[in-house]
């Protein structure tokens, strides 16, 4: 990355006290900022305080009947909208919702006024909730609601998904639009959370083959994701040409997450984020999944200082709060995983080869 970008980032208590709030989550957030702090890279950024959304900003992508519900949420009504399992019903439920949503909006917010070109928001990335519907713990999509605040000034933005899970709830938003191209890595196996995100899925009306979706089965490798990545990611750059990109960078798709199935470590998804933030456009980055919380933690540290073209130390530092967290090996970078990789080079290079002929098809379609 150039010198002297300007970098700013999103960090708020009140973020990673309402995420805590989550099961799956936890003490994340707080581990997260506590690293990021540890390595001494937040004096790299300028640090935004978290404004928080409002009813009106919720409504630019969510249905009144679902915000209404979020603000005052009976019984009767928490399956309709998607409450129950994996998304609960907790307290003070439409408050937590503009809190989530606001901290991709203030990130968003700078990209707009120019203060920073790359914005990191780690408490964000929420990419399953649906216009009318909470989906995979996620309530509320702040992705799809940053996109949009985005839209005033960017008028072409690329959403790249590195989640384990499909960014349905992205694609789904703007699956019709030729001003947004979604573009997903993720795991696509029977009965796999969303089960979408099939190849063959490439967006409807003008939004025809805006949507590039590469579905993996368990085992991924580093070098063969990168292979992927690197094989389509110039390709749409060249054919979209956006002026803004939004990357969702969920650890859940790292080795040892409870939910993922991928054997990746972070240095294939710092890669990725080397090859974005190598184009110069205005940059959002956004957390999301990530289920073992020294992982995720250590791999958004990682990319946080990849974004400032820092090098950290390999050792974690012994006065970090959550120290213990790390062990036994109290190392940042995470072993390869061992799950078998059920993924052939021959398979992958025809997802690579339809891919690219829907990009291409992306491209004579603005002809």
């Amino acid at each position: 990355m150039e010198k002297g970008v300007r970098c700013a980032m999103v960090v708020s208590k009140d973020l990673a006290d309402n995420l805590s709030l989550l099961d799956k989550v936890g003490s994340r957030q707080y581990m997260v900022q506590s690293l990021i702090k540890s390595y001494r890279l937040t004096d790299k950024f300028t640090l935004l305080p978290l404004v928080k959304a409002t009813m009106d900003d919720l409504l630019v992508f969510h249905s009144c009947d679902y915000v209404k519900f979020l603000a005052s949420p009976t019984d009767s009504e928490e399956e309709e909208y998607g409450l129950g399992y994996d998304c609960p019903v907790h307290p003070a439920l439409l408050d937590w919702c503009l809190t989530i949503a606001g901290g991709s909006l203030t990130a968003a917010n700078c990209l707009l006024s120019g203060q920073a070109r790359v914005v990191i928001n780690w408490g964000g990335g929420w990419h399953h909730a649906q216009r009318g519907a909470a989906a995979g713990f996620c309530y509320v999509n702040d992705v799809v609601l940053a996109v949009h605040k985005l839209q005033a000034r960017f008028k072409r933005i690329l959403y790249i998904d590195l989640d384990v899970h499909h960014g349905d709830g992205v694609e789904n938003a703007f699956s019709a639009t030729d001003k947004v191209v979604t573009f997903s890595i993720h795991k696509y196996e029977p009965g796999y959370f969303p089960g979408t995100g099939d190849i063959t899925d490439t967006g409807t009306g003008r939004g025809k083959y805006h949507s590039v979706n590469i579905p993996l089965k368990e085992g991924v490798t580093d070098q063969m994701y990168r292979r992927v990545f690197s094989s389509l990611f110039p390709s749409i750059m060249s054919s979209f040409m956006p002026d803004c990109i939004v990357l969702q960078c969920g650890a859940d798709c790292l080795t040892g997450d409870s939910m993922g199935g991928f054997n990746l470590t972070p240095d294939s998804i710092a890669d990725c984020v080397d090859d974005v933030l190598g184009q110069e456009v205005s940059l959002l980055l956004l957390g999301g999944g990530g289920y073992n919380l020294p992982n995720t933690s250590k791999c958004w540290t990682s990319l946080t200082a990849r974004v400032v073209g820092k090098e950290l130390d390999v050792d974690i530092p012994d006065w970090d709060p959550f120290f213990t967290e790390y062990g036994p090996d109290f190392q940042l970078e995470i072993s390869k995983g061992c799950v078998r990789n059920r993924n052939t080079e021959e398979e992958v290079d025809r997802l690579i080869k339809m891919a690219m002929e829907n990009i291409l098809m992306m491209k004579s379609s603005k002809m």
